[in-house]
């Protein structure tokens, strides 16, 4: 019965089928198998869909199961058209809606498993392209001479002889086979990663990194295989491996070991607040490569696992997420200081995000030239939320309590002594040069 449904369709019946009045009968059939898939699919989903669903898509005709239920639908309305007619559309219909069901499940399995990566769209259009290409092929009746033709086509590998068509068919096979492994490989890192925190988090992302990595090694096997390799070649591929490891991929090799060691011992996990190399955020992601970390700026760093293992971590969440913040208040000695302390303490108290448990307190930490130095401690659990907007808030709270008790704040003075010289006596001024002219000329008359 498979065989067929699914046979290839004579192009001239189709052609003499479509030029029948009972075309347009099958036309109106086939448009309700469609309206009755994307139905089905509507009901199963629900009004709550999974964004991104491989089985239900964005707008529920982009998934995989409206085509499955179209093609489901298709089938039984051509055996029921078989018995008062004989159909046409329904002949080149149903090969058609079972090579979308193949191109769909691809399309949504690359997007779901590679949602970051730049050139999975080239490749979906890709894959589309050769893949209604060779359904014009096989319906024009062309593709059994190219498969003819490309199996012509042969070269030799050692001991293995290798057509071009066993190469393609067996490139299709792995190419399914590795689509499967990350369809599978994301769904239980999903289902593991769902609703979990702090230390279950980092369990279950070693979990899902190790399935993943097992998934891909079975898949990559499976398709060497496919293809026609002999995997007892493997072993020379392996020792060359191993050597390139030794030398030339040694920083790649180490920063995935500890990617795995990191995410074994617990010492940094997803949502703890760190700081490495003066750079200082919330550790968002471990991959079995690097780490990223998100500081409240909204910047992002991007640390190789090598850097955390063999460099100094500060790691402000591993054994308690508690934070002390401090913040300095000057006042002047005429200040009631133990009068002031605890109404300080209150206000602190008051914040929001600041903790009852240690208490905030008030301390004297310095006796300046012009000021007493109050120092207000107050703890966070949650330093991820910022703290210059905690500090502010602490601050201002402060401030409303010194101004309703009158508190002065003290002002810098400096005393300025000048000092004036003592001035000289002017020297004795000599006569003008006129009067000694006519002095002399006097003489001189005399």
């Amino acid at each position: 019965m498979a065989s067929r449904v699914f046979n290839r369709p004579d192009l001239d019946e189709i052609v003499v089928a479509l030029n029948r009045p009972s075309a347009l009968v099958e036309l109106g059939v086939f448009l309700v198998c469609l309206f009755a898939g994307w139905l089905a699919v509507r009901l199963i989903r629900g009004p709550n869909p999974r964004p991104g669903s491989v089985l239900f898509g964005e707008r529920v005709i982009d998934g995989v199961l409206f085509p499955v239920f179209a093609l489901a639908f298709a089938i039984a309305a051509r055996f029921g058209l078989e018995t008062v007619m004989k159909p046409g559309i329904f002949r080149l219909a149903v090969p058609i809606l079972l090579l979308l069901v193949l191109i769909r499940l691809v399309v949504r399995i690359l997007t779901r498993a590679l949602p970051s990566v730049p050139w999975v769209r080239t490749l979906e259009r890709s894959i589309s392209w050769i893949a209604w290409i060779a359904a014009v092929l096989w319906l024009t009746d062309v593709l059994p001479s190219v498969l003819d033709e490309m199996d012509e086509v042969k070269w030799k590998i050692g001991a293995t002889k290798i057509s071009l068509r066993n190469l393609v068919e067996g490139t299709i096979t792995a190419g399914v086979v590795l689509m499967l492994a990350l369809w599978i490989s994301a769904v239980l890192e999903r289902r593991l990663l769902a609703n979990a925190t702090g230390q279950d988090l980092s369990w279950r992302k070693i979990v899902a990194t190790l399935l993943r990595t097992v998934l891909l090694f079975v898949g990559l096997m499976f398709a060497l295989s496919a293809v026609g390799i002999d995997l007892t070649a493997l072993s020379v591929l392996g020792g060359g491996l191993a050597v390139g490891l030794g030398f030339g991929l040694q920083k790649i090799a180490a920063n995935y070991v500890s990617g795995f060691v990191i995410l074994a011992e617990r010492s940094i996990r997803i949502g703890d607040m760190v700081k490495v190399d003066n750079f200082e955020g919330q550790i968002s992601d471990i991959r079995t490569r690097y780490t990223v970390i998100r500081s409240l700026n909204g910047r992002e760093a991007i640390i190789p696992n090598e850097t955390l293992i063999t460099t100094r971590v500060e790691n402000s969440s591993l054994a308690d997420r508690r934070v002390l913040m401090q913040t300095t208040v000057p006042v002047a000695y005429d200040t009631d200081v133990r009068k002031l302390q605890p109404r300080l303490q209150a206000a602190a108290a008051a914040v929001s995000r600041v903790v009852d448990e240690p208490a905030p307190s008030v301390q004297v930490a310095a006796f300046a030239g012009q000021s007493i130095e109050l120092v207000v401690n107050f703890w966070i659990t949650d330093p991820e939320g910022g703290q210059g907007n905690v500090r502010s808030e602490v601050n201002l709270a402060v401030l409303d309590v010194l101004r309703a008790e009158g508190v002065v704040f003290p002002s810098a003075q400096q005393t300025v002594l000048v000092s004036r010289a003592p001035t000289a006596e002017p020297p004795e001024s000599a006569p003008p040069s006129g009067a000694a002219t006519q002095e002399a000329s006097g003489d001189t008359s005399s």
